[in-house]
């Protein structure tokens, strides 16, 4: 099936900014998320820097219209997913065929480390509450309640790439006639269990990160959410306003390399890559700019480099890493990149590589390090490359 693909709506919330616009301003005037970890109750407070949405449960809850015993993975998720909802505007909605699919990795391991934490020194204690939504189904089911959607309900846990994996799975399924409209993307909160596990790999970076740098350390945890609303040509062209842009091109590659790790060679990003281009009918020299996975891991960034190499030599695009502004959002990060790629589009913007100065050895190419305005941005590749070697690239075009 060739039929178009569609961005109607965007919403975002991150570290970064509680909406859309709070991101743009942020990736314009180069304001980081990270900092010290204020909500998250962990034994890192004072040693790990995260990018935690800068917002108390209860002040989350009010802004999604929930109640605050509510995950906070199920807060960010509602908030962005009404915002993007909104944005499209799109009317008669009920009379659609629509979707929800939603990616994340944690659930609702938030509240059920609460539980425990009571629970287990007494098991008078603890309130099951919290751990009904435990499982990532359930947070994706809350978030779709609200936005009153019920024909097609999924959730996508595939690590790093699960939310690039939740819009290509969207877009399929309008391109096959199967849904109208369907908002995609993904979401993430910290919990406990993440920074333990991330902080057991030995790549948490103590400072803030510095992807594709030479001297890189490591990564910093970070929680939001992003969704986009992607809608067929038919009802595009029923709306009364332009879309932010196509999505042109998307594939999946899984390298199988390691549990945890990419293949040195980078085989599933470069496959990912070159296959999502081949769908949308591109080559390689039309991309304009490349959302970069990078993470700020040692592993990461020569796997992805490589790839870039083998796929782009000997004329690079630019390319930036916008972690270096949110954290790594897990299984937001593809949703979520997906909006600042969508916004690229729309503003003609190239976003800089915060903290970039030695370039890495084995690379012919350094990312971009100061804000690009006024760029003539067609067609942006944005990378989510996640564990287990599953990694996903989407193409974003303008219309």
């Amino acid at each position: 099936m060739n039929a178009p693909v569609f961005v109607a709506g965007i919403g975002v919330i991150s570290a970064i900014g509680k909406n859309v616009n709070e991101n743009l301003v942020s990736l314009e005037t180069g304001q980081v998320g990270m900092g010290e970890i204020k909500y998250l109750d962990t034994i890192h407070r004072k040693k790990l820097p995260a990018a935690e949405v800068k917002f108390s449960n209860s002040e989350l809850a009010e802004m999604a219209g929930l109640d605050s015993h509510i995950s906070r993975t199920a807060l960010l998720s509602t908030i962005a997913a009404k915002e993007a909802m909104a944005d499209a505007a799109i009317e008669n909605v009920q009379s659609l065929r629509t979707g929800f699919i939603s990616a994340n990795t944690v659930g609702g391991m938030d509240k059920t480390e609460d539980f425990f934490s009571a629970f287990l020194p007494d098991h008078q204690k603890g309130h099951l509450r919290n751990v009904v939504h435990h499982e990532c189904g359930s947070i994706t089911e809350i978030t779709a309640d609200v936005l009153g959607i019920k024909n097609h309900i999924n959730t996508i846990s595939t690590a790093c790439s699960s939310s690039a994996n939740a819009i290509l799975l969207a877009a399929r399924l309008i391109k096959h006639n199967r849904l109208d409209m369907v908002v995609a993307g993904g979401v993430d909160a910290l919990t406990r269990f993440t920074i333990n596990g991330f902080n057991t790999l030995m790549i948490l970076d103590e400072q803030f990160c510095k992807p594709f740098d030479e001297n890189r350390k490591g990564l910093n945890l970070g929680e939001g959410a992003g969704y986009v609303v992607l809608i067929s040509e038919k009802l595009a062209n029923s709306l009364g306003k332009k879309p932010y842009c196509q999505l042109s091109g998307y594939a999946n590659a899984n390298d199988a390399y390691h549990q945890t790790a990419s293949s040195p060679d980078g085989t599933g990003s470069y496959l990912a890559m070159k296959n999502a281009l081949e769908l949308g009918g591109l080559d390689p020299s039309r991309i304009d700019y490349i959302n970069l996975h990078g993470t700020g891991t040692q592993n990461n960034d020569i796997a992805e480099g490589t790839a870039i190499k083998r796929l782009f030599d000997p004329i690079y695009p630019k390319m930036s890493s916008t972690k270096s502004f949110t954290g790594h959002t897990l299984g937001a990060s593809g949703g979520i990149e997906a909006v600042y790629s969508c916004l690229s589009i729309k503003h003609g913007l190239i976003y800089p590589n915060l903290r970039f100065e030695t370039p890495m050895k084995e690379l012919p190419f350094t990312p971009v390090t100061q804000l690009l305005k006024a760029q003539q941005v067609k067609h942006v590749l944005s990378n989510s490359f996640g564990f287990g070697g599953n990694c996903t690239s989407l193409v974003f075009s303008a219309c």
